[in-house]
């Protein structure tokens, strides 16, 4: 069985759907929310270096070219140091932090709080010191995973070289050279400019741009940036209000759909018994606005129908009633008035048959207003029976296949269809063969060796008092109500019944009762 992966059911579908669709409008504005924030980052990074770089460029400007170097050296210094104060302060939060939550930290080598990470990738290296170990970089407050989560996003760099570039000749002037590039020199060559957020997780890639300034004196200064690239950076806090917010819409879809699917779930379950003939209670008029009329309609439609079938009922049975009285007077008539034996003898099968038309007919209509239950009925055992009652009279019967399990049924009712079947067979075929397929729906055939019906003929002759041929249906005593009353079995049991000819000759009637689950 092929298993699809879209819900088959209502409610299922449109849950799935509205779920989609969240999560779908969700992640759309973490996106544009990313990207937006992403481009507001490098706007914010492109414009503090470059008044960061114009400010040392125009510093060291001034000074002799003797004299910038060591002032460089003491600039890397500062920055250094500054880095160091920095990252002191956040090994003290960090520590605050893991003595909080331990859990959520990661454990260091040591088995203690984690001290030492990657450098920043904004400053020079510090000096060693006796307070802090040699090229030792202590993590920023920010950088754990706890506190940012990373989207990953395969966005270009955004224009940052043109960017920086551009800013930079805007803030220097035309009578200075700006080129942004890749970085290639060693850093000990390069003057570090630090990234202006500090709270960025250290294991983002990063990707470091060196920046050449050609002073009027054609010397130069080299200086480096680095920016996380690509992505950014978004609070734990904002993730959480979303997967709060799909969750809370979720439920409330799931409340509002199944008061809507629940109800019409009763109507369709409501609609299919009392096309079986069943008399339903009337349903509850609640819920929407639609829902309520749906109930309301349903309720009376049924009040309707049950109100003209016992009508209908109780008019036939009188006119039945009322019938006998003249079909006897005129029964005794003509046996005493009579004297032609051959006379009559045709005038008695008239009336034979005009009683047998009275008698299909109320059994029709008792058909119709059948308050038969529902029972497991064993199919087999059914068929043998039927089978047997044809064998005693000398008829040809044989019943090929077996039935599963029982089938859930009116066993009167279906006794009835099926021995209808099996007498039209014999009547117009000679004999009939009982073909028995079970599965997901049975399927009972009853097949014949006769001449067929006429194609354009297979769905007239199940209309009440239909006959093809009155004078072969005169032989056989039939009043054409067999089929009629066999189809409404069949559908009264959510069945279906049909007739087709044999490509190898004869009819089949083909009577198909789904099994319920």
């Amino acid at each position: 069985m092929r298993i699809s992966p879209w819900p088959h059911s209502l409610f299922g579908r449109l849950i799935a759907a509205l779920v989609i669709a969240v999560v779908l409008a969700q992640a759309a504005t973490l996106y544009l929310f990313a990207r937006h924030l992403e481009q507001f980052a490098l706007d914010t990074s492109v414009w503090v270096w470059s008044r960061r770089i114009t400010e040392i460029t125009l510093l060291l400007e001034q000074l002799p070219p003797e004299q910038r170097g060591p002032t460089i050296a003491r600039l890397k210094e500062q920055a250094a140091r500054l880095a160091l104060h920095r990252e002191r302060r956040a090994l003290r939060l960090r520590a605050h932090a893991w003595s909080r939550t331990p859990d959520l930290l990661p454990p260091a080598a040591g088995g203690g709080p984690p001290s030492a990470l990657a450098p920043h990738p904004g400053v020079g290296a510090a000096r060693p010191s006796p307070k802090a170990p040699a090229r030792t970089s202590l993590l920023r407050p920010h950088s754990w995973p706890h506190f940012f989560i990373q989207l990953p996003f395969t966005s270009r760099s955004l224009g940052l070289k043109a960017a920086l570039t551009r800013q930079l000749r805007a803030e220097l002037g035309s009578g200075y050279g700006v080129s942004v590039r890749t970085a290639a020199a060693p850093a000990a060559r390069v003057i570090q400019i630090p990234s202006p957020f500090l709270g960025l997780p250290a294991a983002q890639p990063a990707r470091a741009y060196d920046v050449v300034i050609h002073l009027p004196d054609d010397s130069r200064l080299v200086y480096r940036v680095t920016r996380i690239d690509p992505g950014a950076p978004l609070p734990p806090s904002l993730m959480l209000n979303v997967i709060l917010l799909v969750v809370l819409l979720v439920v409330a879809l799931y409340i509002a759909a199944r008061g809507i699917t629940r109800p019409l779930s009763r109507l369709a379950s409501a609609a299919d018994n009392i096309g079986r003939g069943e008399r339903q209670p009337k349903l509850e008029e609640k819920g929407a606005r639609e829902l309520r009329h749906a109930a309301r309609a349903f309720n009376t439609m049924q009040d309707r129908l049950h109100r003209y079938l016992d009508s209908r009922t109780r008019v036939l049975a009188a006119m039945s009633h009322d019938l006998k009285t003249p079909l006897t007077r005129l029964r005794l008539q003509v046996e005493t008035q009579i004297e032609d034996p051959a006379l009559q003898a045709r005038f008695g099968k008239e009336l034979d048959e005009m009683e047998s038309m009275v008698r299909g007919a109320l059994a029709l209509f008792r058909g119709l207003n059948d308050e038969e239950g529902l029972e497991p009925v064993d199919v087999n055992l059914l068929l043998e029976t039927i089978r047997g009652e044809f064998v005693e009279m000398g008829k040809e019967v044989t019943v090929e296949g077996r039935a599963l399990r029982p089938f859930p049924g009116k066993p009167q009712a279906l006794k009835r269809c099926i021995t209808n079947l099996v007498g039209n067979a014999i009547n117009f075929g000679v004999r009939a063969t009982i073909l028995v397929r079970d599965g997901a729906q049975l399927q009972i055939s009853v097949c014949d060796d006769g001449p067929g019906i006429p194609p354009e003929e297979l769905e007239k002759v199940f209309e009440p008092f239909y006959r093809l041929e009155s004078s072969r249906n005169r032989d056989t005593g039939g009043t054409g109500l067999g089929l009629s009353i066999a189809r409404d079995v069949a559908q009264a049991h959510g069945g279906a019944l049909a007739l087709r000819n044999r490509p190898e000759g004869g009819l089949e009637a083909q009577l198909t009762l789904p099994r319920r689950h």
